[in-house]
């Protein structure tokens, strides 16, 4: 199942992402992984728990990180092989026999329009060391989980709503314009 969490442009990042990564513990038994990435203009956060089905080494666990991209992925793209070997045609090489491997190397070849080539079902969040940006993904039919809420400057998400509830809970409010009265 895994879980993802992460925080985009929050001074309390990290504490956020702890606390949403021990919320999702249920969602990912095998692994818990949490990188924080802090320079003078960008703060990201991003953390994952893993339910280890493909490729079931620690060199797969997540973040997972490649030469200035990082990802946090909960999903399973189906196609994965076929896409690896496409990309092998390509030059890229590959340190791992995982998925998520490949939905990184998707991302550095194609970019946003490589989202389209994946078929199956993910949430995601890519971070790009070098230009700072954070991307939010969902497959098409938005069949696994992504909870995200604008925060200051930046935004917090994760795979599940209770646990941005467990990090921001005394934060969170309703908004009346969004009830309905009978």
């Amino acid at each position: 199942m895994c879980g993802i969490a992460g925080a985009y442009q929050q001074d309390d990042g990290k504490v956020l992402v702890d606390t949403m990564t021990e919320r999702l513990e249920h969602r990912g038994p095998d692994a818990r992984g949490v990188v924080e990435l802090v320079d003078p203009t960008t703060s990201v956060v991003l953390g994952h728990r893993r339910l280890s089905i493909i490729d079931p080494v620690a060199a797969s666990d997540q973040p997972f990180s490649k030469d200035g991209l990082r990802l946090v992925y909960n999903g399973e793209v189906y196609n994965y092989r076929e896409l690896r070997s496409e990309l092998e045609s390509r030059g890229v090489r590959f340190a791992t026999a995982c998925d998520t491997e490949v939905v990184l190397e998707v991302w550095r070849a194609w970019g946003s329009a490589g989202l389209a080539r994946l078929r199956g079902m993910f949430a995601l969040a890519v971070h790009d060391e070098r230009t700072g940006c954070l991307t939010l993904a969902r497959d098409p039919f938005g069949i696994k989980p992504l909870y995200v809420l604008r925060r200051g400057a930046g935004v917090v998400f994760a795979s599940e709503l209770k646990a941005v509830v467990a990090a921001l809970g005394p934060e969170l409010s309703v908004d009346p314009a969004g009830m309905v009265a009978s």
